[in-house]
């Protein structure tokens, strides 16, 4: 039987190492590179931070196998057994033009369920974890579990492109939603907006167009204080290809998904 709390004490310890090596970088010189655009950027912080939990994940765990960002995991092509998924730093644009509203994120499947999500604000220090079926916390806090939300009342993150791009969609559809609800913010790092949300600062997230390693963690996390994650449709996240994200509190799914996404 699988000893999920020894995975998650290991996983606790390496990320915060893993935090304090980005920290320790922040005095020193970038290497900065672009990946598919000028705006996609990856420095060698983000390559080193993935070998890192790279060399401790295969020497503890050698049956395990690791889904990075980066490519220095497995060339994971399903989900059976246990699958770490890692993006090493999540945002770092902010990471290198602000050196903070960046996270590091890991979610832990076995046979395609979420096990084990972390999302670790490192400048901040706030550690959300969870294993499944063990509540959710934020450092030693324990998030209550998500109250019924309305889109009145409702802070939804939405990056603005989004709204003021044609990427795929046309942009007027979401306007109604940006117009009905109480406020909306953008942080640059899906891991820690999904985070907020199941700590409850959000009430509501969506994205067009995610990765799988930018949402695990967070996803694992939602679940367990009983939020709602799922694709624009209500349909499963796909934790191979990714794709389109929405997640809320519990009842904003029906609400928003009925009467701002139906279009979409």
């Amino acid at each position: 039987m699988t000893n999920w709390m020894e995975i998650d004490t290991y996983a606790k310890k390496w990320i915060e190492e893993a935090g304090e090596r980005l920290k320790v970088s922040f005095d020193e010189k970038l290497n900065i590179d672009t990946k598919t655009n000028p705006n996609d950027l990856v420095t060698n912080m983000d390559r080193e931070t993935e070998q890192f939990f790279m060399d401790k994940i295969t020497e503890t765990f050698p049956n395990h196998r690791i889904f990075g960002e980066e490519g220095m995991g497995h060339d994971v092509k399903d989900l059976q057994g246990i699958v770490w998924i890692i993006d090493p730093i999540d945002g770092t644009m902010n990471f290198i033009h602000q050196q903070r509203n960046f996270a590091i994120s890991i979610g832990i499947m076995e046979d395609g369920k979420g096990k084990i999500g972390l999302v670790y604000d490192v400048v901040h220090d706030e550690l959300y974890h969870t294993v499944r079926g063990q509540g959710a916390f934020m450092n030693e806090k324990k998030l209550p579990p998500l109250k019924q939300g309305r889109v009145s009342e409702t802070i939804l993150s939405l990056n603005a492109t989004w709204v003021t791009e044609n990427r795929k969609i046309d942009p007027s559809i979401l306007g109604p939603l940006v117009r009905d609800v109480r406020g909306t913010r953008s942080y640059g790092s899906a891991a820690l907006e999904l985070a907020f949300v199941a700590a409850g600062r959000l009430d509501a997230y969506i994205t067009m167009r995610l990765s799988p390693w930018d949402f695990a963690g967070g996803a694992i996390l939602i679940e367990e204080v009983g939020g709602e994650v799922s694709d624009l449709q209500g349909n499963p996240l796909d934790y191979l290809k990714g794709g389109p994200l929405f997640v809320s509190k519990p009842g904003l799914h029906k609400e928003i998904g009925e009467n701002y996404l139906k279009d979409l």
